[in-house]
């Protein structure tokens, strides 16, 4: 179990495309398949966001793979995932989420010290082409500066 704890699958896009204003670390509701599937690594987050149904929070658009081992069983790989938070944090992020601009985006897949499937949400607000723009200047520059000081 102690090699399952290296299961990071990040959501490269996040820092991308959002301006993460809050994290939280949510359970994920999942089937055997699904788990099994995570633990080889194959999930993708690329696509994924977060929505409200009834005033629960669900994932949708979260790839994880058939588990290849799977019978008739298996699970559907892009289904609605259930998340798993505390009434008050559910409760702030759909008063949040009500506002213009703001979504939740999942940020990374992980296994816990307990084996267990977490996935990390944030609160975001969608970047403008002029904001990629200033966040690849200020790459360019910090890596001219890590250049120079390595001479």
């Amino acid at each position: 179990m102690s090699n399952n704890n290296n299961i990071r699958i990040r959501n490269k896009r996040a820092n991308r495309e959002y301006f993460i204003l809050d994290r939280y670390v949510a359970g994920i509701v999942l089937t055997g398949t699904e788990i099994k599937s995570i633990r080889n690594g194959k999930a993708n987050l690329a696509d994924a966001y977060c929505l409200f149904d009834n005033g629960e929070l669900f994932v949708r658009g979260m790839h994880i793979a058939e588990y290849s081992y799977g019978s008739y069983n298996n699970h559907l790989a892009k289904r609605d995932r259930k998340l798993l938070l505390t009434k008050r944090e559910l409760k702030k992020l759909q008063n949040k989420v009500k506002e213009k601009g703001f979504t939740i985006i999942p940020t990374v897949l992980f296994i816990n010290e307990r084996g267990l499937a977490k996935l990390e949400i944030a609160l975001a607000r969608g970047k403008h082409y002029y904001d990629k723009r200033e966040d690849l200047k200020e790459r360019d520059t910090r890596r001219e500066i890590e250049r120079h000081l390595k001479r």
